[in-house]
């Protein structure tokens, strides 16, 4: 976030120094508030810049195998923009690359899931989908345990409606 703010004052310096010399070369016909003027306009343009690219920025530095499953599109006042097209401020996404299946329990599918928002760092949490049943289960905890026959306890299972974007990620691309 800090470097946001310095780089939303380089872009207005920048846009200032361009209206400075725009008043230079028509001999101080452009009025003297053009200068502090454009470089609230470059500032603000940056700001919307790096609000609605941060979601594309973030998902192209993913590796291959991490597959955007939600996003979270935010409409709010103070960014009157946003009532045209939304702000995306976060998203989940399922690393494919980290499934992990027992044979004695095809049905389920382990893999760690990532929860990104903007200013603030990616959290990966590992995930149970029971395929079959249409549910996840968390994998968090001091109280969950793995048996020999893959089974899992201690987790607390949550029904997914169906259609379920992770799910069908975690279970279909595996």
């Amino acid at each position: 976030m800090f470097f946001e703010l310095i780089a939303a004052v380089v872009a207005g310096v920048a846009v200032a120094g361009v209206a400075m010399g725009l008043r230079w070369i028509s001999r101080g016909l452009l009025p003297k508030w053009i200068v502090p003027a454009a470089a609230g306009l470059g500032m603000l343009s940056y700001a919307i810049w790096s609000e609605y690219s941060w979601f594309e920025r973030n998902v192209a530095t993913q590796p291959a195998g991490v597959i955007v499953a939600w996003n979270n599109e935010q409409r709010s006042f103070w960014r009157p923009w946003s009532y045209y097209r939304p702000v995306v401020t976060r998203y989940s996404a399922v690393d494919t690359r980290t499934v992990q299946r027992h044979p004695s329990l095809p049905d389920q599918v382990m893999v760690d899931l990532l929860l990104a928002a903007r200013w603030q760092p990616t959290a990966r949490i590992k995930v149970l989908f029971d395929c079959a049943g249409g549910r996840r289960a968390d994998l968090m905890g001091k109280d969950v345990e793995v048996a020999e026959d893959g089974t899992i306890s201690g987790v607390t299972w949550t029904d997914l409606p169906p259609g379920d974007r992770l799910l069908d990620i975690a279970c279909k691309r595996s």
